[in-house]
């Protein structure tokens, strides 16, 4: 029996992360749930939030906007449509990027602009909310 679970964080441009870690914290579309070594199998769509990984005491949040989680024996993989390391993004220039959103959204004369700047709009938003919230 295993003290590790195996977890791979995988996104359409690459791979986020591969290794062994203590237990991981998945945003479903049900609900969060916690995923430890040994876990049953189980697959779960996932909604826009923060992925929270803990390892050896530390604990790394990652914002995944949909997707799925696959446990099984071997271990979790998340299949992530768009994933960004919370650590990396800068407040102030987010702020920017939602402000800047706004404008576009508001400025959009044609639907398909529109559509497009309001699932950025969207994006960034779920972004700041999961920087923000802290459990």
């Amino acid at each position: 029996m295993t003290d590790k679970l195996s977890f791979a964080l995988v996104s359409p441009e690459r791979e986020l992360f591969h290794g062994d870690v203590d237990h991981v914290v998945v945003p479903g579309t049900e609900g969060e749930f916690g995923v430890l070594p040994n876990h049953a199998p189980v697959i779960s769509l996932i909604r826009p939030g923060a992925l929270r990984v803990f390892n050896e005491g530390a604990e790394r949040r990652i914002f995944v906007n949909g997707g799925f989680a696959d446990v099984t024996p071997a271990g979790l993989t998340i299949l992530a449509e768009d994933a960004v390391d919370l650590a990396d993004v800068d407040a102030a220039k987010l702020e920017q990027d939602i402000k800047d959103a706004n404008e576009d959204v508001r400025d959009a004369k044609e639907d398909a602009r529109r559509a497009a700047a309001e699932a950025r709009l969207v994006r960034l938003e779920a972004i700041k909310a999961a920087l923000i919230a802290r459990h």
